[in-house]
């Protein structure tokens, strides 16, 4: 008689739920981490909703100048007579959703600049730190002196520098964030390269023969992914405020898709006029930064907490 298996998807499913929903309570568990990912959830919603749908057309004068908040304009308008709800919401798009490719600036990407910004310090600095922390020698030498003379120079001017010449447009910016960035994640890979080559399943790899890249990128690196995470959502937030200073100097990202940090340098010329549109864009950026940095804090307590 044969007795009928259970399907091996069906037993897998509620195991692989089961850990998304345990990965989901670490920050659930924290009431930090809880808030910064609300406020996080919120723009990412906002950013999601603006594709499909604005109150008015973005880039378009329909109406008067410099209105205050009133109930035809929930933010009231800029200089140009255009909406700033729906340019606020327009400018969570290329932070958060998508990314425009040189040329034709209907070309499109998915991912925000600031995450592929991100990204890219991530991928460079894990490479340089995995490197420099695991091989030693002459590897280590040469690589942290060159990230020290970048960490050398302030992070401004080193955009500006970038910026200056490749000139403007998402993918310089993108650029310029994984420069200036990827000195500080290799710093961090590093020291937890450092650390964890000394553990036995190292110690184990090293003995079976292992290639350097499979120890590196399959041992080593992800048992670094906990507070690498915890970096990434610090980085992210550093990113959104490099967009927006850039933006507010007038070297971010270019016409016609607005950003935060270009509305608030666009209104900061009419203040005394029309303060909501330098006060709107100014909260947006600080309050999705602020988010970022809670639910960084929130999902490193937590962390601590399950290791201890």
């Amino acid at each position: 008689m044969t007795v009928a298996q259970p399907a091996l998807g069906a037993s897998k499913r509620p195991s692989r739920l089961r850990k998304l929903w345990d990965t989901l309570s670490v920050v659930l568990n924290s009431r930090i981490g809880t808030v910064g990912l609300a406020i996080v959830v919120f723009w990412v919603v906002i950013a999601l909703l603006s594709l499909f749908w604005t109150p008015y057309p973005p880039n378009s004068s329909l109406f008067v100048q410099n209105l205050p908040p009133n109930l035809t304009n929930v933010l009231g308008t800029d200089h140009l007579g255009r909406d700033l709800a729906s340019r606020l919401m327009q400018g969570t798009q290329v932070i958060l959703l998508k990314t425009r490719l040189p040329g034709d600036t209907h070309v499109a990407i998915p991912g925000g600049v600031a995450l592929w910004g991100v990204f890219g310090s991530l991928f460079l600095g894990a490479i340089l730190g995995l490197n420099a922390g695991y091989r030693g020698g002459w590897w280590d030498q040469v690589i942290m002196q060159v990230l020290d003379a970048l960490i050398a120079f302030p992070v401004i001017v080193l955009y500006l520098v970038i910026i200056a010449a490749l000139g403007q447009g998402d993918l310089v910016v993108i650029f310029a964030i994984t420069i200036t960035g990827a000195p500080g994640v290799a710093r961090l890979v590093r020291s937890l390269a450092l650390d964890i080559k000394t553990r036995d399943y190292i110690r184990a790899a090293e003995t079976r023969g292992e290639s350097l890249a499979y120890i590196m990128y399959r041992e080593i690196l992800p048992n670094a992914r906990g507070p690498l995470l915890v970096d990434a959502m610090l980085r992210v937030g550093y990113a959104i405020f490099a967009i927006g200073t850039l933006g507010f100097l007038g070297l971010g990202l270019p016409p016609p898709d607005p950003d935060w940090g270009n509305m608030v340098n666009e209104a900061r010329r009419n203040i005394f006029l029309n303060q909501w549109a330098v006060i709107f864009p100014s909260l947006a950026i600080a309050s999705l930064v602020v988010g970022l940095n809670l639910f960084a804090d929130g999902l490193r307590e937590e962390i601590t907490r399950y290791q201890k």
